[in-house]
Order: C-alpha cells, then structure tokens, then sequence
C-alpha cells in the first residue's frame, strides 16, 4: 500500500466510478442495457487514453457487490457486455503490455464470466506495461470484513499477533494489497458519493466529480481531472510548507 505522494506529480493511480450508463441511454430515449453497451465500449478508450497519458494504475468500478439487486434482465446484459469487453480486450491488453487483475469476489460471477477473468489474469501476469484492474463483485465494507476474517484466522493459527497490528499489516489482507492507494478518484454524472468504492484505500485520495455522464467522459475529460488534481496541495496532515520542502517534482501533464 502506498504512502504520501512525494508531490503534485501526475497520479499514479487512478480509480474511476464509472456512473450515468442508464442516464445516458434515458436522455435519448434509449433502454439503459443501450447505455451499458456503450459505456462499454467508451472503457476501452479510456483504457488506451490512460496508457498514452502515463497512468500506471487505472481501477475501474464495473459492478458493485450492489448490483446483483438491480433487475436479472439487467445483470445478465452486463455479464454479457463484461464477457464481450474481456475477449475484445484482450488483444488491447498484449499489444499495450497491460497487466489484467481484479478486486472482489469474483466466485459470485457465471462460469463463463470467470473463465474469461482468469485467463486473462493468468496470461497478463508477467505484463509490465501497467495494471488495468476492474472491481467486480465489489464492496468496501465487505471487503473490509474479508480481511478481518482472514486477519482473525492467521492470529487463531498462531500467524499474526493483535499487538502488533497496525495499519500496513491490516491493508495486507485487503484484495489491494500489492497496488499503490488510489491518489485520484473520479466519479462521472454529477453524483457526489463514493457508493462503498476503496473507502479504505482512498482515505487520502483526491476526488473528482465530472457532470458528464461516463458514455461522454472522454480523453479530454481525464485530462481535465489530471490537470485538476496537480493543480491541489496534498498535505497529509502536514503544513503547506513543510510540504514545499518535500516536493521537487517539476513533471508536467503529457500533452494529447
């Protein structure tokens, strides 16, 4: 898990709530599995803008521990969008030399779904290109109680020593636990919540909220939240200037 940024460099990790599919669709008349069709397809070009724009880290909420509620109808159009996404975007992900990984339970997913996940996490795994990661079956909270249970076992087995806990050791049974914290978190269509998406891992995140609806959020649009976060001072407790003294970082955002 990471540490305080050294400084206002670009991020190297960025999480994205991506909101507004149903919205999008709505605004046109369309079905919402419409807006998730093409909110689909606008990940794989966001996918590829973040690799131009140096990113190394981009997490992307694609269905949350919440969403087996919405109607089946629904959620088995979303198991077949993630499936397509997965066997398109597989060629995408040798030729950019990402490394495919994801966060949650994903034993909740159908077989076919699963399959998929886990060769393309098997034959990525060596990548060194960047981390592409989707939360599938995601939840803060019950992430959080995961670790807890794991945390309990390994004390019960003699493994771990509760006067000893600290937040390092805690974030170690956290399905993050060998990426960097989120330094930026973007939510698109305007809401104003973090929907139980890295509460732990975004303690320190800086948050951005895009109007746009995620089936218009485009290059331009991460751009703007790049420049967007450099342009803030990430204290961390400390004062303005004791972090001055810290940060020599001069990088400057790459240009389209």
């Amino acid at each position: 898990m990471s540490t305080p940024a050294e400084s206002q460099c670009n991020p190297v990790h960025v999480a994205i709530i991506m909101d507004g599919n149903g919205r999008w669709a709505k605004a046109r008349g369309l079905p919402r599995n419409a807006g998730h069709r093409q909110g689909a397809g606008n990940v794989r070009e966001i996918v590829r803008a973040s690799a131009d724009l140096g990113i190394r880290y981009l997490t992307l909420y694609a269905f949350s521990s919440e969403n087996w509620k919405r109607p089946k109808e629904e959620v088995d159009e979303l198991m077949k969008l993630l499936a397509r996404f997965l066997k398109e975007q597989a060629k995408e992900i040798r030729k950019q030399g990402l490394r495919f990984r994801t966060i949650g339970d994903i034993s909740a997913m159908p077989a076919d779904v699963r399959e998929l996940l886990e060769k393309t996490i098997a034959e990525s795994a060596n990548n060194n290109g960047g981390t592409l990661t989707l939360a599938l079956n995601y939840g803060s909270r019950q992430e959080l109680l995961n670790a807890v249970k794991l945390y309990a076992e390994d004390v019960q087995a003699g493994r771990a020593r509760p006067e000893t806990l600290d937040w390092q050791t805690l974030s170690s049974y956290l399905y993050t636990a060998d990426m960097p914290d989120p330094d930026l978190v973007i939510r698109t269509s305007g809401e104003r919540r973090v929907s139980n998406f890295l509460l732990l891992q975004g303690a320190y995140a800086e948050y951005y909220f895009c109007e746009k609806n995620w089936p218009e959020f485009g290059r331009a649009d991460l751009e703007e939240a790049l420049r967007s976060y450099r342009a803030r001072e990430r204290r961390y407790g400390m004062t303005g200037e004791q972090l001055r003294e810290k940060d020599n970082c001069q990088d400057s955002l790459p240009t389209s």
